[in-house]
């Protein structure tokens, strides 16, 4: 029988329920276009459930929040109390059976370990997991724990589960140090359950700023929404002379210091700027204090200052001793901490043999979603080195964690190591598995200022223009994908499309029987994908680089495992119109016709008869693509580069390119618009380009 549902239960507090449903839906949403997450006890119908509100808006699910829940820890007591066990197990059953019939799959996250009560026990959850028929996950927080008790508690939840007839799908022993893992790995070898181990990953357990801010009611005073996802990796409370304190100051510490204190806050300030002092994470002023108007006026006269300063009323021992008990929250916005959490349960999971073993419904729709995840499963699991030449672009940097915590691909990036470094950690970041080069000082630069000479002398290039131009990081960083010192590189977020594509076209240079460079947007709608080309390269084909467009267009398609149905768009559909443009359009699909016969192309068509079957049956009735178009050439620039963006900003879609075709090694381009988002997908793309080479 098809696996409908997965029911996730964890028997101890703090097992990292929300991250292993995390890496659950991540898995499901790469494969079903629609997914439910249900949880059938909240704590409060009067409270919303932060774990149901992170799946809603993480995972852009179509549900209402009053339909993933089913009751609240009340109603269940009182059921339970006047003895209708049985009436709530109904309801239960008619709430999840409702979802089931409607989505694809349905994900639910077991009552959580503080819910449980007198009146409320655990075997609740697996008689619910029972009358729902969904296959159980464990989970085992394995900290502080002895393999021995790990290895009872694995043989309990297994027991206890199947006794009462369900069926176990996997269990995830999470929180592991080194030696638990490397000791549980030899003696559960041959055991006969799926078993995942995953280690303790320490900073998934810190503050946050935004968790700082929660625990603490504080008021900021100076933050930016990009710093909310600091982490707080100490607390420090700055009762000690400025001299004294600074000695104790650690990197990424949370200071606590009353606002009057304006030589200790000072000297912070001043360790921010110093490379001799460690990076703090924020400051806390307790109460009730603001900082004297000068201290704020020195404040705005500083260039990048990031650090978030708050305010709380209460005293500093009541600050401190709140920040104690503090706990930490995977929260939607919490982005370096999703990252990293995911990276650990890809690298950790088989992926492979858990999609195996969920039953996916047969669909055609492809979601936004769906092909994001795609890419970033693909591109992990043949792994690249993509270089970026802009690392004193903020959203380069931010982007480069993001990609290196989910292991999408290698970072390198170029610039003057100590400053890429102190930017980072001043931004609260974590660049430290990056590869960084200084292009103007590398080893590298005069070999490969001498390979580009010889490479373009009989061009007029002078050797001093060759070393001139490595002293640039478009020309360096790819002669390093020229070299195979790198596989790919991404640039454009500062530069013009020019200075990315023009230092590719004398060293990369294209492919074996293509004449011409050109480029896509994968249009992510929101239940298609479709390819849009040429909208950012050539201004004005010709007939013939038409065709090699298409051509282009569509092999790129079907390599990101796309079905090409290629549509020449004009403004006549068929023969219908005559004219120069319209002309060209029905010379290129006769030359792609010849060139590569199995191809399914149709035009000149217009758009609306492209991609519209109802249109489609109209105007071109016989056609394999008409109405169902996937690949659409556009004629020209103008017409390419408005309709993409037309049709992003007014429909909501997702739209992920440039992506240049035709080099002979992956070189992209990007947006001088463009967002962190647009980075990390444009370099999944650009490593996954690189793995087909």
């Amino acid at each position: 029988m098809k696996i409908k549902s997965l029911y996730i239960s964890a028997q101890e507090k703090n097992a990292g329920t929300l991250f292993i449903s995390m890496g659950m839906m991540e898995i499901l949403k790469r494969n079903m276009p629609h997914v439910a997450f249900f949880r059938p006890v909240i704590y409060s119908k009067h409270i919303e459930d932060g774990d149901i509100n992170f799946m809603l808006n993480r995972y852009n699910l179509e549900m209402d929040y009053k339909d993933c829940y089913g009751f609240d820890i009340e109603y269940v007591e009182n059921m339970i109390a006047n003895n209708k066990t049985d009436q709530l197990m109904n309801e239960f059953i008619t709430k999840f059976k409702k979802l089931e019939d409607k989505y694809d799959f349905v994900l639910v996250e077991g009552i959580r370990h503080s819910f449980l009560t007198s009146t409320i026990n655990f075997d609740l959850n697996i008689k619910i997991a029972q009358n729902f028929g969904s296959p159980i996950i464990n989970i085992v927080n394995a900290k502080n724990k002895t393999i021995a008790d790990i290895h009872d508690d694995i043989l309990i939840e297994n027991e206890n589960s199947t006794f009462q007839g369900c069926t176990h799908f996997a269990t995830f022993i999470n929180r592991l140090d080194d030696k638990q893992d490397e000791a549980l790995k030899k003696k559960l070898n041959d055991y006969p359950l799926k078993i995942y181990f995953l280690k303790e990953v320490d900073e998934l357990g810190m503050l946050s700023i935004a968790d700082v801010i929660d625990s603490l009611d504080a008021i900021p005073i100076f933050l930016q929404p990009k710093d909310i996802t600091r982490i707080v990796r100490g607390i420090k409370v700055a009762a000690l002379t400025l001299n004294n304190f600074l000695d104790h100051v650690e990197e990424d510490d949370l200071v606590v210091v009353p606002a009057d204190r304006s030589d200790i806050i000072l000297g912070l300030f001043g360790a921010l700027y110093s490379k001799n002092y460690p990076n703090i994470s924020g400051i806390v002023f307790p109460f009730g204090m603001e900082a004297h108007p000068n201290i704020k006026k020195l404040i705005d006269g500083l260039n990048s200052f990031s650090i978030p300063i708050l305010s709380v009323d209460d005293d500093t021992y009541m600050t401190a001793n709140k920040l104690s008990k503090a706990q930490a929250r995977l929260r939607v916005t919490s982005e370096r901490k999703i990252a990293l959490a995911l990276g650990l349960f890809n690298s950790s999971v088989d992926i492979e043999a858990i999609e195996k073993k969920i039953a996916t419904v047969v669909s055609t729709v492809l979601t936004p979603m769906m092909f994001e995840y795609k890419l970033f499963e693909r591109a992990r699991l043949n792994k690249k080195r993509i270089v970026l030449p802009e690392s004193n672009d903020e959203r380069i940097l931010r982007a480069a964690e993001i990609i290196l915590r989910r292991e999408v691909a290698d970072i390198t990036l170029l610039g003057n190591s100590e400053k890429i470094t102190e930017t980072y950690l001043r931004l609260g970041l974590d660049l430290s598995k990056a590869t960084i080069i200084d292009h103007h000082t590398s080893n590298l630069r005069k070999e490969f200022a001498e390979i580009f000479y010889e490479m373009r002398k009989e061009k007029g290039l002078t050797l001093q223009a060759a070393e001139d131009a490595m002293t640039h990081g478009n020309y360096f960083a790819t002669m390093m994908v020229h070299l195979g010192h790198v596989d790919g590189m991404v640039s454009g977020a500062i530069g013009s499309t020019g200075e990315t594509i023009r230092p590719a076209l004398q060293i990369i240079k294209t492919k074996p029987n293509i004449s011409i460079v050109s480029s896509v947007f994968f249009m992510c709608l929101k239940k298609e994908v479709l390819v849009y080309g040429d909208c950012a390269v050539n201004q004005d084909p010709n007939a013939e680089e038409l065709a090699q467009i298409a051509i282009s267009s569509a092999e790129t398609a079907q390599a990101f495992g796309l079905e090409a149905k290629i549509a020449m768009l004009s403004y006549s559909t068929g023969e219908s119109g005559s004219g120069i443009d319209v002309d060209k359009v029905r010379e290129a699909t006769k030359i792609v016709k010849n060139k590569k016969p199995n191809l399914l192309i149709d035009g000149p068509i217009q758009y609306d008869a492209a991609v519209n079957k109802k249109v489609a049956s109209t105007k071109l009735p016989d056609s394999k693509v008409a109405g169902e178009a996937t690949v659409l050439i556009f004629p020209d620039l103008n017409t390419g580069n408005n309709t993409y963006k037309a049709v992003q900003r007014s429909s909501g879609a997702v739209a992920i390119g440039p992506i240049l075709q035709g080099l002979k090694k992956p070189i992209n381009d990007l947006s001088r618009g463009c967002s962190v988002s647009d980075i990390v997908n444009t370099v999944a793309i650009t490593a996954i380009q690189a793995g087909q080479d």
